[in-house]
């Protein structure tokens, strides 16, 4: 089964409050039927290393776009307009560390014509500005989208697990949109345009459940960060021919930062 990568609702309130952090992902079709994931197959990160990640109350993650606005999935935010429902967690690896920096919502903006399939992108707004904490910048091109990425996410650490309370990450290699397209694969369910790949055709890494919104990275010509994908979907977590499926940031650049100027950020 297709599922997006978020945790939902009360699961997601409940893993909070008792764990304080997994991230997860999720698959597109199934919009109507979201479960959580996480960085499966990955490794503890070090503190200070990706001080752009953040976690979210809804159970989802997302990535430092401006000292104000947080960029994460679509699917995991229920509409645009004002809001102070969303907690959002940053500075720590340790959801459960003295050091969190908490900040809450007062507005969200969901893609434009968003349905469940393709345009997984949105923008929080949070009530004051994060300082002292790098953001990570967007790809505006394709140039940076192939070779090996970097995923990270409070998400379950296995297939239906739990989220975590560290911080995990991992990295993974691009897979063509013809290989992800193939009939072993997704069969012509992901949007070339929009959507991007990366995973191994054996498995055994990913994102996953509680992973949804959290970003895939890489390296610039300036060995800078520099964002790629954000967590959107996927069928299970780390399947054997089964990678993991991002929005593909390149595609809506001018439009999430179109977004974000009207945001103020």
């Amino acid at each position: 089964m297709v599922r997006l990568r978020r945790v939902l609702g009360g699961m997601a309130a409940a893993l909070t409050v008792a764990a304080m952090g997994t991230v997860m992902q999720t698959t597109p079709a199934a919009a109507a039927d979201p479960g959580p994931q996480q960085v499966v197959g990955g490794t503890r990160a070090s503190d200070g290393e990706f001080p752009f990640m953040v976690r979210l109350s809804m159970g989802c993650g997302g990535a430092l776009y401006s000292p104000t606005l947080v960029l994460t999935a679509a699917h995991c935010v229920n509409r645009t307009g004002a809001t102070s429902s969303i907690t959002a967690t940053l500075g720590v690896t340790d959801l459960q560390s003295s050091s969190a920096i908490t900040r809450r919502s007062n507005y969200v903006y969901r893609a434009p014509g968003y349905n469940g399939s393709g345009k997984d992108w949105a923008l929080i707004r949070l009530s004051s500005p994060v300082t002292g904490l790098a953001t990570l910048p967007i790809a505006t091109n394709s140039t940076y989208d192939t070779g090996t990425f970097t995923i990270a996410g409070w998400g379950a650490a296995r297939e239906g697990g739990a989220q975590q309370r560290y911080l995990l990450k991992a990295t993974v290699p691009f897979v063509s949109d013809t290989t992800c397209n193939s009939a072993s694969n997704y069969g012509g369910d992901v949007i070339a345009a929009e959507e991007i790949c990366a995973g191994y055709a054996a498995g055994g890494t990913d994102t996953c459940q509680g992973d949804s919104g959290g970003p895939m990275f890489r390296r610039d010509a300036a060995n800078a960060w520099i964002q790629v994908g954000i967590v959107s979907w996927g069928e299970g977590c780390a399947r054997p021919n089964k990678p993991g499926v991002y929005t593909q940031v390149s595609y809506f650049s001018s439009a999430i930062a179109s977004a974000a100027a009207s945001l103020g950020g």
